[in-house]
């Protein structure tokens, strides 16, 4: 039988936290599943946490932005940082927590979940926390820390502004990314001229507007897809004017069609 702390049913946050901090060795497994539209709110934990799913989709919300989440990929979520995971599928959650000391980076990214990482992942699963510590299990730790390493930050990231007025505006728009309104109609409604905005997202999330929006309907685009809905339905849904100006925004982005990226082979195999 696996060791990894399994359950059938989500535990509750505070019951997690208990059961995270409290287990010995650098490494603690948690597999769950999670039903869709499950939402964890705001938590965070005194480990790092790698956010993986062999099936399903996630957005993970921090203060500094948010990231979605395919099976293929993974999420590093630094210590002590405020975190809210939102399930839009049922999700086959498979997390490892890892001691502080432990990690590539002090700043959430998404990774690319190669085949042996996530055979890594999957192995680490089944391995009492304490076993990680010393022979085997470590080695397998330290491989572990060398693939997160390897890969670079993917564009999946949408960061979040401080300014109240443009978080007023971003927020608008994830709940809508079909909203064609320009920078001129938000600045009549928050108060601030169309300049002002554009300087403020700029400083803020080190991208102008347009490219902010685009970023937001690609991610808004991806749990739709994962659903199966068209390219031509979800091309109208996040504001394109065509499916096939859709289909180019996210191949430039993504480095694939629309079509063929919940096909990958990193899907195959999901357990």
């Amino acid at each position: 039988m696996p060791h990894t702390l399994a359950h059938a049913t989500p535990l509750s946050r505070d019951a997690l936290q208990r059961r995270i901090e409290s287990a010995s060795g650098p490494v603690q497994p948690y597999a769950c599943d999670y039903p869709a539209g499950w939402d964890t709110g705001r938590h965070h934990h005194l480990r790092h946490q790698l956010v993986f799913a062999t099936q399903g989709v996630m957005t993970v919300a921090t203060p500094a932005g948010w990231w979605v989440v395919p099976p293929q990929l993974a999420v590093w979520i630094p210590a002590r940082l405020e975190h809210a995971l939102l399930m839009h599928r049922p999700v086959k959650l498979r997390t490892l927590y890892l001691d502080e000391r432990l990690g590539p980076s002090a700043q959430p990214r998404v990774v690319n979940v190669s085949s042996l990482l996530r055979e890594l992942i999957l192995r680490l699963m089944e391995l009492p926390a304490g076993a990680t510590a010393h022979g085997a299990g470590a080695r397998l730790v330290a491989v572990l820390l060398d693939e997160l390493h390897a890969g670079p930050p993917l564009p999946l990231h949408l960061p979040e502004p401080d300014d109240p007025a443009l978080r007023r505006i971003c927020t608008a728009l994830r709940k809508d990314p079909a909203n064609r309104d320009d920078l001129t109609t938000w600045g009549g409604r928050v108060g601030a001229s169309s300049r002002t905005l554009a300087r403020r997202f700029l400083a803020q999330t080190g991208m102008g507007f347009a490219a902010w929006r685009q970023q937001a309907r690609l991610l808004a685009a991806l749990p739709m897809l994962a659903e199966g809905r068209s390219v031509s339905v979800v091309s109208q849904e996040v504001g394109y004017e065509s499916p096939s100006a859709f289909i180019a925004a996210f191949r430039r982005s993504l480095g694939t069609s629309p079509g063929r990226y919940f096909t990958r082979p990193a899907n195959a195999s999901a357990t």
